[in-house]
């Protein structure tokens, strides 16, 4: 994982930023996180790597009490323009932030989103920090929601970084995470968190006739999950 004080630049081209910026919200994630309000209640969610916050402000105006981190800059700018100019009073509190060591305390939140944030950290070491800090801050029987990279992203026989098992660098140039359902299913759960048996963990971008590693857009995969 990059050193808290440095983020990749790709995350602050304002190509990139414009596209997180008027970019829909998961649908997924927002059905997950309707399931789990209560009437009279507003829970806290913690959006990780939130970017323009198109799934903070969408939270927050479900009826969460949203705060979004992110390391770039320029994400949080467009973050809080979205929610100035589109929130119709709806607020989310943005901090600048990396996955680890997170700025709150211990159980503070009741939904993690980690949509395409813990897939970036550059080491398995990095990853595991990561996972630990999302259920340090989450309370006993919070949601995770997870939209992350699949392995089979890559060919089969594709190496890791020297030393690690589920980075590799052939993706985007710089190390990322890439890892099996099994895999995924390990280290969530050392971290704490179990699956959601009532929803899928989904596969998408599948190659057509299943052929790997052909440069197309990334294998990804979503579920939900929940602090033991």
């Amino acid at each position: 994982m990059a050193p808290p004080d440095e983020v990749s630049r790709r995350w602050t081209e304002p190509g990139t930023v414009h596209g997180f910026r008027t970019g829909a919200p998961n649908q997924v994630l927002l059905e997950f996180a309707r399931s789990l309000l209560s009437p009279g209640k507003r829970p806290r969610a913690l959006d990780l790597g939130c970017g323009a916050a198109r799934n903070a402000l969408p939270l927050a105006q479900m009826g969460w009490d949203v705060t979004g981190t992110d390391l770039a800059v320029p994400m949080l700018t467009a973050a809080r323009e979205k929610v100035q100019q589109e929130g119709d009073g709806a607020t989310v509190r943005l901090v600048r932030a990396p996955m680890a060591p997170l700025p709150f305390p211990d159980r503070a939140f009741d939904l993690v989103v980690a949509h395409g944030v813990w897939n970036l950290a550059r080491s398995g070491a990095g990853s595991r920090a990561a996972l630990a800090e999302g259920a340090r801050v989450a309370r006993p029987g919070a949601g995770l929601f997870l939209f992350t990279f699949s392995r089979r992203t890559l060919p089969p026989d594709e190496p890791p970084v020297a030393g690690e098992s589920f980075v590799f660098t052939r993706f985007s140039g710089e190390p990322n995470c890439f890892l099996t359902e099994g895999e995924i299913r390990a280290e969530l759960g050392r971290a704490g968190f179990h699956r959601d048996l009532e929803a899928p963990l989904t596969e998408y971008n599948l190659p057509p006739g299943g052929l790997i590693g052909g440069g197309g857009p990334p294998v990804i995969y979503e579920g939900t999950f929940f602090r033991a």
